[in-house]
């Protein structure tokens, strides 16, 4: 069985928001199994969309793509848009097994990138104090 990863996010109409899974694909990739098939995909507004997500990672030999929703909750995106996106893609290939994971949700890591975040814009010069 060929593993693939397929990451969704929401997609924008802003280039800067799209550029940012890119680059988190390829930290996954790194991070992965050696040989383990990683693609992203924009659930909608962006190029490309999970149907050609799904067909790039078959087209490279995928028999399984565990599709992960880079999203924060269980909203009504990550819990039935992008499953039923998801079903409707895979549909296309006979043999190919989906699992849709959870989003990021509530994690001690998330927690300490917060606290992190926060803690950086605190030493951070306030705009009216230029």
């Amino acid at each position: 069985m060929k593993l693939a990863i397929l990451l969704v996010d929401h997609g924008s109409r802003l280039d800067a928001a799209n550029n940012l899974l890119p680059d988190v694909a390829e930290v996954v990739r790194v991070g992965s199994p050696p040989g383990t098939i990683v693609h992203y995909a924009h659930m909608e507004m962006a190029s490309p969309t999970i149907d050609e997500g799904i067909d790039a990672c078959v087209k490279e030999g995928a028999t399984e793509i565990l599709v992960h929703p880079y999203f924060l909750g269980p909203g009504n995106h990550s819990t039935k848009d992008i499953p039923r996106l998801v079903e409707e893609a895979a549909h296309r290939h006979s043999g190919l097994r989906t699992v849709i994971t959870e989003p990021l949700g509530l994690h001690p890591k998330l927690v300490e990138v917060v606290l992190e975040r926060i803690e950086s814009a605190r030493f951070r010069p306030h705009p009216a104090a230029r």
